[in-house]
């Protein structure tokens, strides 16, 4: 079948106004929609309650990666500003794209005030859309300056939300945030308060960890080789060996395992060989769509997705495109919010 096609089967028509340019206040608030696949039964309430529709003895898996600002207002030659998006780094360049083309070989400074050359980088090379920048600084410092200089990686369509900056930076991550590099959130975990953790152990809801690295593919639209090779971009993922222990002996012991989050998905299925997690620290680029036989993962908490996207797929995999769509026109009509900051869905076994 023709890509355009393809894609063609995972599209629906959503209004402008359902994009949520704010998450709901408090978390937990949000509003949550529970799909049984056994029985095909829906149900409605706010993930304030999702404690009442979670198997006994579940297991959720979060992912607890740490959001970085990572825009950066950088000023050309010209003297003319632009906007530039960190991707990656290793010892030598960071890899960033940015929304103004860049001229090879010329000198690009972090546009902060007094300190307007304090932070320069040479744009060395370009690779398709990505710019390879080399600092003068070391690249193992990049971190430090985003995290003084940089900006929220918002995604385009909530890019002009009403929030403060600082507002941003402490809504668009997590409450468990701990490690890791991502320049997307884990946007299933948003809707989870550190009390509503506290009440799911109380009910012997286990709560377990993995860090995967998101990085510009949660942006990225799909492309014909997406599917021609069946592989996505690729994202680091590491799971502590206790947390695979335990989570092994859960999945033996028949517990249900609830991945929060398409990333977790992603990691938990990556890491797994014959229904037990054994490669703990790797590079995924697994593409999960309809056809895919899931091997750890039981249940899945996520938001609702951009049309025609790979997180789309994922779901679809797991519910049928069929009653994805059906369950996505039903959340249309009744006025939930949408993306990132939008409210969200369980998906039970």
């Amino acid at each position: 079948m023709p890509f355009d096609n393809i894609l063609k089967h995972y599209n629906y028509q959503l209004p402008k106004k359902l994009i949520a340019r704010q998450p709901a206040s408090p978390r937990d608030s949000a509003r949550l929609l529970v799909y049984n696949r056994k029985d095909n039964e829906t149900k409605f309430d706010t993930f304030a309650n999702i404690g009442m529709f979670l198997p006994k003895n579940s297991v959720l898996v979060f992912n607890q990666t740490k959001v970085v600002p990572a825009r950066l207002i950088v000023r050309r030659p010209t003297g003319g500003k632009a906007e530039i998006l960190y991707i990656d780094h290793n010892k030598k360049y960071i890899k960033a794209l940015c929304n103004k083309p860049l001229a090879l070989n010329s000198t690009v400074c972090l546009n902060h005030g007094r300190d307007l050359n304090k932070h320069t980088f040479v744009v060395a090379k370009k690779e398709n859309q990505f710019y390879f920048l080399k600092p003068n600084f070391s690249t193992s410092q990049i971190k430090s300056v985003m995290e003084k200089y940089g900006q929220t990686p918002l995604p385009p369509y909530i890019k002009n939300s009403p929030l403060t900056e600082k507002q941003k930076q402490q809504q668009y991550q997590t409450v468990f945030a701990k490690t890791g590099f991502s320049v997307a959130a884990p946007t299933a975990s948003l809707h989870f308060t550190k009390k509503l953790i506290v009440q799911l152990k109380q009910q012997e809801i286990a709560v377990k960890f993995v860090t995967l690295n998101v990085n510009l593919g949660t942006f990225a639209p799909l492309r014909e080789e997406n599917l021609a090779t069946n592989k996505l971009h690729s994202e680091t993922y590491e799971i502590d060996k206790k947390t695979a222990s335990d989570l092994n002996q859960a999945k033996k012991q028949g517990r249900p395992i609830i991945a929060v989050g398409t990333a977790v998905v992603r990691t938990l299925e990556s890491a797994t060989k014959n229904h037990q997690l054994t490669k703990l620290h790797d590079q995924t680029q697994l593409f999960i769509r309809p056809g895919f036989k899931f091997q750890f993962v039981d249940g899945i908490i996520t938001n609702f997705h951009v049309p025609k996207s790979s997180l789309l797929m994922l779901v679809s995999a797991f519910t049928g495109r069929k009653s994805l769509l059906s369950l996505y026109q039903i959340a249309i009509n009744k006025r939930f919010r949408f993306f990132s900051f939008g409210d969200g869905m369980l998906l039970l076994p």
